[in-house]
C-alpha cells in the first residue's frame, strides 16, 4: 500500500486503488504539477472593466507561490484559518491555494450573507484572517469584529472605496503577493522555504471547511482532507471523460460544495481553464463569450431561462412564435432520442435538421450552451417537461446526487441513460445503500472528516459501522437508478394516514413559470394547504400583455386575476397527483399567494435558495392556521430586512382560496 493510501484507509470510509496522479495529494501540488505539465495553457480568466484577462498554469503558480509567502510574512501558518468571502475571482481562488500551500485552512463564505452570517462563520472558525473582495465585504466584517477576537488581518481584491481605511490590518492582496515577490527576488532561501511547505503538504490535511446551507438550524462547518477530495474529484472526471480543454464559468456562490467540487477542484484535477464573469449581472452575456463546455446549474436557473425564454417569445411577431412552437414541439418528440443515439425515423432527422438551423442552435447560443458537451442540474428535483426541454434541444442535460459531506457526487446519470426523475447510478468506489426507513446513507472517497468543533454532531451523523446519514429518503429504480423521494425529516402523513411528500408536491407546483417557490403543509393534518410565491419577470409580462397595472410586488401578488391564474396550475398539480397512487390523497385543498419573496435576508431560505420550513413555520404561524381554520382572507404585518439592512414591515391582507380536487384512479373506477 502506498503512502498516501495508507493515511487515508487510517482516516476511514473508502480506500482507493493506485491514481494517475503520483504524489500530487494536495492541491498546491496539482497546481505544480499542471505548471510543468501545461505551463502556457490557459488556468484562468476574468472579466475586468470589459475586458478578458487570462492567466497560464506557470503564471499563476508562480503568483500562488508569491502570496503564500507574502501571507506568511503577515504570519499565516500551518493549522490556520482564513475566511474567503466574495464573488467569483481568480484572486480569491487563488487564496485558496496560497493558503493551502502553507497549510492553511480556508473557509469561504458566501457573499451576500449580511454581517450577522459573516459573524457567525468567522467566529465559529475561529478566523484569524479574511481575504475578501470589495469593500461590501470589508465593512461587513468590521460590523462584527467586536465578536471576532482571533481576526488579526484583513486583505482584499477590489480597492475601491477603501482609499481612506485603516490600513494596519487592512491591505490589498496585490500588495501581499508584491511582498511575496521582493521575497523571492532578494532571498535566497525563501523559493526552497515556500517549495518545502508545498511538499509538506498531506494527503489528511484539511484543505478547506465548507459550511452547510442551515436548512434546520446554524450552519455546520464540514472538514474535508485534501487526499479524499482528490481522489473523489478524479472519479468524476473520468466518469465524465472531462480533459485539459474543457471551459467552465464559474458564477456559483464562492462557499458552496459545487462551487469549489465542480470549479476549483475539478480544474486542478483536469486542468481546464475556470473563467471568472465579471459580474452577478453579466453571467449570461459572459456565457455566451465563454461557451463552456461543461456547466452546471440549478433547476431554478433553468427554470429562469425558459421562463426568459417563453416571456421574449410572446413579445415576438406571429411567424416567429409559429416557428418557436412548431419546431419545440419537433424537438420535444424526437430530439432527447436522437441524443441518446436511438433510432429516429429519416423524416423526423430531417426536421429536426431544419429546427437546429432556425431555432435550437439559436436558442442554444442565445443562452451560451453552444458548445456545451456535459451540463449538469442537482440540489434538487427539476420538473420532467423542464429537464427535457432543455435535452431536446441537445444539451446533454443530466442530474446526479450529492452532499457536502460526501464532497460531493454519489450517483450521477452516465450518458445514454437519463431520466428526469432518477439522479443516476451509484458512481466508482461510493458505497450506497438505503436504510430500513427509506433513508439514503454512504460511505465515499471524499467522505468528510468531520463537523469543526462539533464531535456529537458529527457522531449522530455517522451509523455504527461508519456509513454516513443523508436526511434523504429514496429507493433505487428498476434501472439501478437512485430516486429521492424528500427529505426523510420532511415526509410525514395526514392524519388520515396517507402519505405526505412536501418537496415532491412542491417541485410539480414550481414547474410552472409564473411560480417561482411554494411551500406546502400537511404533516398531522386534515389536509394539504400552501403559500405561493409568484415569479416576477413571468407574472409580470404575462400581467401586461393582459391590460394590468401595477406599482409593487405586493399588489402584483395581490390581484385577483392572477391568483385565479395560478389556482389553475394548482389544480392540475392537483390532477397529476391523482394519477399518483402514493400521493392521491395529498393533492392541495387551499391556498394563498404571499405577499412578499421569500428572501434568504429573512432567514426564510438558505443562500443556496432551499426553503428553510421551520422558520417560515414559525414567522408565519397565523396565516398557516388561517389556512386550516376555514378563513377566506387574513391579515398580516411582516418583518423584512432592506437592501442596506435596516428592518421594515409590510402589512396586507390576503385572501385564501380553496381548490378543486380531483378522483383518484380508484375512485374513478368505482
Amino acid at each position: 500500500m502506498t503512502p498516501i493510501r495508507r493515511k487515508l484507509s487510517a482516516l476511514g470510509g473508502v480506500v482507493l486503488p493506485n491514481t494517475v496522479l503520483g504524489d500530487a495529494d494536495t492541491f498546491p501540488k496539482l497546481l505544480a504539477r499542471n505548471a510543468a505539465l501545461r505551463g502556457t495553457r490557459p488556468a484562468f480568466r476574468h472579466k475586468d472593466l470589459g475586458i478578458w484577462h487570462s492567466w497560464s498554469w506557470a503564471e499563476t503558480y508562480d503568483i500562488v507561490r508569491a502570496y503564500a509567502l507574502g501571507l506568511s510574512q503577515l504570519g499565516l501558518k500551518r493549522g490556520d484559518i482564513i475566511a474567503v468571502i466574495g464573488a467569483n475571482r481568480p484572486k480569491l481562488y487563488w487564496t485558496f491555494l496560497a493558503a493551502q500551500a502553507l497549510g492553511a485552512v480556508p473557509v469561504p463564505v458566501y457573499a451576500d450573507a449580511v454581517a450577522e452570517e459573516v459573524g457567525f462563520v468567522l467566529a465559529h472558525a475561529a478566523a484569524g484572517f479574511a481575504a475578501v473582495q470589495d469593500q461590501e465585504q470589508v465593512d461587513k466584517v468590521l460590523a462584527v469584529q467586536d465578536r471576532l477576537p482571533a481576526l488579526r488581518a484583513m486583505i482584499y481584491d477590489e480597492p475601491r472605496g477603501l482609499r481612506a481605511y485603516d490600513g494596519a490590518r487592512l491591505r490589498q492582496i496585490d500588495a501581499i503577493i508584491d511582498l511575496g515577490r521582493r521575497a523571492l527576488r532578494e532571498d535566497p532561501a525563501a523559493r526552497a522555504r515556500i517549495d518545502a511547505e508545498i511538499a509538506a503538504g498531506d494527503a489528511a490535511d484539511i484543505c478547506v471547511v465548507l459550511y452547510t446551507s442551515g436548512t434546520t438550524g446554524q450552519p455546520k462547518g464540514v472538514r474535508i482532507c485534501s487526499g479524499r477530495a482528490i481522489h473523489a474529484v478524479t472519479d468524476s472526471v473520468a466518469f465524465d471523460r472531462l480533459t485539459d480543454t474543457e471551459e467552465v464559468l464559474a458564477y456559483l456562490p464562492l462557499a458552496w460544495v459545487g462551487d469549489y467540487y465542480l470549479c476549483f477542484a475539478q480544474a486542478l484535477v483536469a486542468g481546464f481553464c475556470v473563467s471568472c464573469p465579471e459580474s452577478a449581472e453579466t453571467v449570461q452575456e459572459n456565457l455566451r463569450e465563454i461557451g463552456p463546455s461543461f456547466y452546471f446549474a440549478p433547476p431554478r436557473v433553468f427554470e429562469g431561462l425558459l421562463t426568459t425564454t417563453t416571456v421574449r417569445m410572446q413579445d415576438c411577431g406571429a411567424v416567429k412564435r409559429w416557428l418557436f412552437h412548431y419546431f419545440i414541439a419537433v424537438a420535444r418528440r424526437h430530439g432527447e432520442r436522437l441524443l441518446n443515439g436511438q433510432p429516429v425515423p429519416l423524416p423526423a432527422r430531417l426536421l429536426y435538421a431544419i429546427g437546429r438551423l432556425l431555432i435550437y442552435a439559436p436558442l442554444s447560443n442565445t443562452l451560451g450552451f453552444s458548445r456545451i458537451r456535459v451540463a449538469y442540474t442537482a440540489g434538487e428535483a427539476i420538473g420532467p417537461d423542464l429537464f427535457s426541454f432543455f435535452r431536446s434541444l441537445g444539451i446533454n442535460l443530466k442530474q446526479f446526487y450529492g452532499q457536502t459531506e460526501a464532497f460531493l457526487y454519489l450517483t450521477a446519470q452516465p450518458d445514454g441513460k437519463i431520466s428526469a426523475e432518477s439522479v443516476g447510478i451509484v458512481l466508482p468506489h461510493v458505497e450506497l445503500r438505503i436504510a430500513a426507513d427509506g433513508e439514503v446513507q454512504f460511505k465515499s472517497p471524499g467522505q468528510f472528516a468531520g463537523y469543526l468543533k462539533d464531535e456529537s454532531k458529527t457522531a449522530a451523523t455517522l451509523t455504527a459501522d461508519g456509513y454516513v446519514k443523508t436526511g434523504d429518503a429514496g429507493f433505487f429504480d428498476h434501472s439501478g437508478q437512485l430516486r429521492i423521494i424528500d427529505r426523510a425529516r420532511d415526509v410525514g402523513r395526514l392524519n388520515n394516514g396517507a402519505l405526505f411528500a412536501p418537496k415532491f408536491i412542491e417541485n410539480k407546483l414550481k414547474f410552472y413559470p409564473h411560480i417561482r417557490e411554494a411551500v406546502v403543509f400537511g404533516n398531522a393534518r386534515d389536509f394539504v394547504a400552501c403559500f405561493l410565491n409568484i415569479d416576477l419577470t413571468s407574472v409580470g409580462d404575462w400581467a401586461e400583455r393582459n391590460g394590468i397595472t401595477y406599482p409593487s410586488y405586493q399588489e402584483l401578488a395581490g390581484n385577483e386575476r392572477i391568483a385565479e391564474l395560478l389556482r389553475g396550475h394548482v389544480e392540475e398539480v392537483n390532477r397529476a397527483l391523482a394519477s399518483e397512487p402514493a400521493l392521491a390523497a395529498a393533492q392541495i385543498r387551499r391556498f394563498l399567494v404571499l405577499h412578499k419573496q421569500l428572501d434568504a435576508d429573512d432567514g426564510e431560505l438558505t443562500r443556496t435558495q432551499k426553503v428553510r420550513r421551520g422558520p417560515i413555520a414559525e414567522r408565519y404561524a397565523k396565516l398557516i392556521d388561517a389556512l386550516y381554520d376555514g378563513s377566506t382572507e387574513t391579515e398580516t404585518v411582516t418583518e423584512v430586512t432592506l437592501e442596506d439592512g435596516r428592518k421594515g414591515t409590510i402589512c396586507a391582507r390576503l385572501k385564501i382560496r380553496d381548490l378543486q380536487l380531483f378522483a383518484t384512479a380508484t375512485e374513478r373506477a368505482a
